[in-house]
């Protein structure tokens, strides 16, 4: 579920120290360590994307990031480098889904920039207590635990990598609702929360009890409004367009019914002939979270 951060500014200053020596016999040798790149805290062995420390002024208690075509993806020190690795790679994929190292669509990340949109990696979720992020930004959290990178390579069972969901939250939010208002955005009358209505069996601004008969989009979180209610739909259809819930439908039928390509492209068609038009340049490929660009 999205979760968008709009918070007071406040700088963060990162001090990273390193010293090593060593002593043979009576003499004492000196060895100076390899310097680190300045603002790398841990470049690891991505051959895309490098690690630094985060310096950027109003986004306090966020010691790292990594940056997909503009895009920050801050963490707290806590979260594991290779997990921000792991959104990162994603996140290219979804945005260069042929890997060809051009952005898909230019008017979603431009769109995405003027909205200066950041993901937001947490360990624990009283971290999310603990930083601070401008008011101006529109940002999407992550937790660390619910990054499984794994799941790409075991079959797609087990514990979903819910980093495929809150990726794609921060694109279709910021990028895709803004560059296309009137298709993608996420309040009443567009072509997407149209579509959403046919698949709710209505127009409902709070949840219905229970929803209409022959509903396949029956979500039931409270606390998501009508426009989080389309955001959520996006991640639905796209995410078993592109196969990532083909073997979840045990796991998901409570809010989505629609489980693989075949049964969106013949049940929900309004919202599959906007996800696979070949203008918007939305992905054909799940994301495995390996950018091979």
């Amino acid at each position: 579920m999205k979760n968008y951060f709009k918070l007071l500014s406040l700088i963060m200053v990162v001090t990273l120290f390193s010293c090593a020596s060593c002593s043979k016999d009576d003499s004492v040798i000196t060895q100076t360590p390899t310097p680190t790149p300045t603002g790398v805290t841990n470049p690891g062995t991505d051959p895309n994307f490098t690690i630094v420390t985060n310096t950027d002024p109003g986004f306090s208690g966020l010691s790292k990031k990594v940056t997909v075509f503009g895009i920050p993806i801050y963490a707290v020190a806590t979260v594991d480098d290779s997990k921000l690795l792991h959104a990162a790679n994603l996140m290219a994929q979804y945005l260069d889904n042929n890997e060809d190292g051009t952005i898909d669509n230019q008017a979603v990340v431009d769109a995405m920039l003027a909205n200066n949109a950041f993901m937001f990696m947490w360990k624990s979720e009283s971290d999310q207590n603990t930083v601070s992020m401008p008011d101006n930004a529109e940002g999407q959290d992550l937790g660390n635990d619910e990054t499984i990178p794994v799941w790409h390579t075991n079959g797609h069972t087990g514990q979903f990598d819910a980093a495929l969901e809150e990726v794609w939250h921060i694109i279709t939010h910021a990028g895709y609702a803004s560059a296309y208002p009137s298709v993608f955005g996420e309040g009443a009358g567009t072509s997407l929360s149209n579509a959403m209505d046919i698949a709710r069996g209505g127009n409902f601004t709070t949840i219905p009890n229970p929803y209409p008969n022959g509903s396949w989009y029956t979500y039931d979180d409270a606390t998501c409004t009508y426009d989080c209610m389309t955001t959520e739909y996006m991640y639905w259809s796209m995410s078993s367009i592109l196969g990532a819930q083909s073997n979840r439908l045990n796991e998901i039928s409570q809010e989505w019914d629609l489980n693989t390509n075949a049964l969106v492209q013949n049940t929900d068609t309004a919202v599959y002939g906007l996800l696979t038009d070949p203008q918007y340049k939305f992905p054909t490929v799940l994301p495995d979270g390996t950018y091979r660009q």
